[in-house]
């Protein structure tokens, strides 16, 4: 599948490392704009709206394999022999799958707050909302955005689920693949699985009030990562990037650099 991304020239040297943007469940591309275009500082970053997702092509099947062999034909696309692949929460879990079957195209894995562990449903509210709200009535994005204000009052969480609607002939429609998504959720939810120990450098970046990742997740993770670090953001839940940018950027760039 080809899929739909952005690049971020770094202007100051066309040998400059190339850096690949994973978003998470619901997310896109766009997502990562401001990250993105400050990173490009230091490096070539290509952003990637993943299968079903953004304005990447749907497809009933989808899986953590076949979304890392995606981002795989892309740098053959793009003629990018290896690169830092970086993934937030289910783009996280595409990353270390990545990892494990393309370890020849990797040069540093940047994991955020995730870990191949099997966690409980989280986004249940969201399903239903995507299920059952009727956005072709919605005239305005404010319509839309009452809507969803029943089911999550957090505004920044809607705001972010919004831009997953387009303008339709009628009101608004998803550009996502909601049933393809919807299906893979509980595989998106279960514990990752790997054919290799994986030796590639290794930056686990998470938010130290998020919960996605425990003293016990690191133990474990590092049966499967061989040389891994793991940096806990203070003040901070699972978005990392947005949150506390300011430490993301640094933890980022130093990782990759040294």
């Amino acid at each position: 599948m080809k899929l739909f991304h952005k690049i971020y020239q770094n202007t100051e040297s066309d040998s400059a490392p190339h850096l690949f943007i994973l978003h998470g469940l619901f997310g896109m591309l766009d997502n990562w704009h401001n990250m993105a275009k400050k990173l490009s500082a230091h490096f070539h970053v290509i952003t990637v709206d993943q299968r079903n997702h953004g304005q990447s092509p749907h497809s009933d099947k989808m899986s953590f394999e076949l979304m890392a062999n995606d981002l795989a034909q892309l740098m053959d696309d793009l003629s990018i022999s290896s690169a830092h692949i970086l993934g937030h929460s289910m783009g996280g879990k595409t990353a270390m799958k990545f990892a494990d079957l393309h370890p020849n195209k990797l040069d540093k894995l940047i994991v955020i707050d995730i870990a191949p562990k099997k966690y409980k449903p989280g986004h249940t509210a969201y399903f239903n909302a995507f299920r059952t709200i009727d956005f072709a009535q919605c005239n305005t994005r404010k319509d839309a955005d009452a809507a969803l204000a029943k089911v999550e009052s957090n505004i920044s969480v809607r705001q972010f689920l919004l831009k997953n609607l387009d303008k339709a002939d009628q009101g608004y429609k998803l550009k996502l693949n909601f049933s393809a998504i919807e299906s893979f959720y509980p595989a998106m939810l279960d514990t990752l699985s790997f054919q290799w120990i994986v030796t590639a450098k290794t930056l686990f970046l998470y938010g130290e009030e998020s919960g996605y990742i425990t003293t016990d997740d690191m133990e474990t993770i590092t049966e499967t990562f061989t040389q891994v670090d793991f940096i806990g953001v203070p003040n901070c839940g699972h978005w990392v990037h947005a949150e506390q940018p300011a430490i993301f950027y640094d933890a980022v760039q130093t990782f990759c650099s040294r």
